[in-house]
């Protein structure tokens, strides 16, 4: 993958700048650190819960850089990590990817999860212009309140409600953004 590979969000009056990169081995204690957390269990589907469980996550990370179907940063601000953000590409061209994110407990509620986001969808429309990616589709759990907020303030629009599929016990929300909406 030869995209460029991180992405600055500018500090505002209120919230400290972002830096958005492939993540690292050094990522590997403060990802466990953040998996610690009980909520990033109910959330996410790979667990990380110690050292070999972090290095097989930044591998999966890897690969999906190096294959071009997984392009995960790692959102740091003032170099603490804070967030993750990934578009995920069932092709290497088509006309939809998705996007997913999780923010680290600390940063809940400060708006790192919607700078992130926003960031990365620009970058994702401006760095796959020829790729006929015409929108990014946001899933989550229905049972999950704050990513519908994510998905608002970034500009995704529910689409639909969708009925359970593994490995999503639960219904779920498809949001979509296009490409200059």
């Amino acid at each position: 993958m030869t995209h460029a590979t991180a992405v600055h969000v500018a500090a505002t009056a209120s919230a400290s700048a972002l830096l958005l990169r492939p993540w690292e081995e050094r990522d590997i204690a403060p990802l466990i650190e953040v998996y610690r957390d009980p909520v990033m269990h109910r959330w996410t589907r790979i667990p990380v819960a110690n050292h070999e469980d972090a290095v097989r996550w930044l591998e999966i990370q890897s690969q999906g850089w190096a294959t071009g179907d997984r392009l995960s940063f790692a959102v740091l601000e003032q170099d603490r990590l804070v967030a993750n953000v990934v578009i995920k590409r069932n092709a290497p061209t088509g006309p939809s990817a998705d996007v997913g994110y999780w923010t680290a407990a600390t940063a809940r509620g400060r708006g790192i999860a919607p700078r992130a986001l926003e960031a990365l969808t620009v970058w994702a429309f401006s760095t796959f212009t020829d790729a006929d990616l015409d929108h990014l589709r946001l899933l989550h759990q229905i049972d999950n309140p704050a990513s519908c907020r994510v998905a608002e303030k970034t500009g995704y629009t529910h689409k639909e409600t969708l009925l359970p599929y593994p490995p999503f016990p639960k219904p779920g929300h498809l949001h979509t953004r296009h490409r200059g909406g």
